[in-house]
């Protein structure tokens, strides 16, 4: 478990004033070292969210820290791998968001686990079920723990980012491919469940994306994958108030 959670004093500079759909929130950004993770990060902060970079790989988790704070924006720190987490961990984490930001009002799971393809027959047991509870079972322990502070919120956002590619049935995603498909109806189910809520419910599907874990799969994608860059308004859209318009259904931008 980490130590403390720390955030930076700096306040968003007017330069930075683009675009504030975010302002006065914080959102939790789980895998926020990753591609899309740290792209979400950067685009939260920019629009005027105080952002928990959530992660386990402490060193490139600064990174993204360092580059909110440079760019004038709010951030917190909280190392913890999903992998080992239990649903005790991430109740206190909901405690610690809860003392040292004094709300939640958004959470983005972009943490995935893709060991690489692999026929089903052959795919080692503890590999199967380590992409199942990293890429399913941890996310919504996450979300289960952050609901009651999330229904505090006037207007709050959970989002999971899912690759609808490999979540289709296709030969060799493992078990990392049943997980997609599984995060899918756990957006169509929690939605019906939180209705009439102040929490939305939301999937965001990329597609193809220019990324470590994609090129595990994916040698070359020619122009078909895109840089995660172009997603970071996307993220946000779906954090702000205004992505009510796309409440209980997974949106491919």
């Amino acid at each position: 478990m980490p130590e403390a959670m720390t955030m930076s004093s700096t306040t968003v500079a007017d330069a930075h004033d683009a675009s504030r759909a975010l302002e006065g929130r914080t959102v939790l950004i789980v895998g926020a070292h990753g591609a899309l993770g740290q792209v979400a990060a950067r685009a939260a902060a920019a629009a005027g969210a105080a952002v928990v970079l959530l992660g386990r790989k402490v060193p490139k988790l600064n990174r993204v820290y360092d580059a909110i704070v440079r760019e004038g924006g709010k951030a917190l720190l909280y190392p913890l791998d999903l992998e080992g987490a239990t649903p005790d961990d991430y109740a206190e984490l909901a405690a610690r968001i809860e003392s040292g930001a004094g709300r939640l009002d958004g959470v983005l799971h972009c943490a995935a686990d893709f060991p690489g393809l692999t026929p089903l027959e052959n795919t080692d047991p503890g590999a199967f079920a380590r992409a199942l509870h990293v890429n399913l079972t941890a996310r919504w322990w996450l979300t289960q723990a952050c609901l009651p502070l999330l229904r505090r919120a006037p207007d709050s956002a959970v989002v999971f980012a899912i690759d609808d590619s490999a979540g289709r049935g296709g030969a060799y995603w493992g078990g990392y491919g049943v997980a997609q498909s599984g995060l899918t109806t756990l957006v169509s189910m929690l939605h019906a469940e939180l209705a009439n809520s102040p929490v939305r419910v939301s999937g965001l599907a990329p597609g193809p994306m220019r990324t470590p874990l994609r090129a595990r799969a994916f040698v070359e994608e020619g122009d078909v994958a895109r840089e995660p860059a172009e997603f970071g308004p996307a993220c946000v859209h779906l954090l702000s108030p205004a992505g009510i318009e796309r409440r209980g259904g997974v949106w491919s931008p």
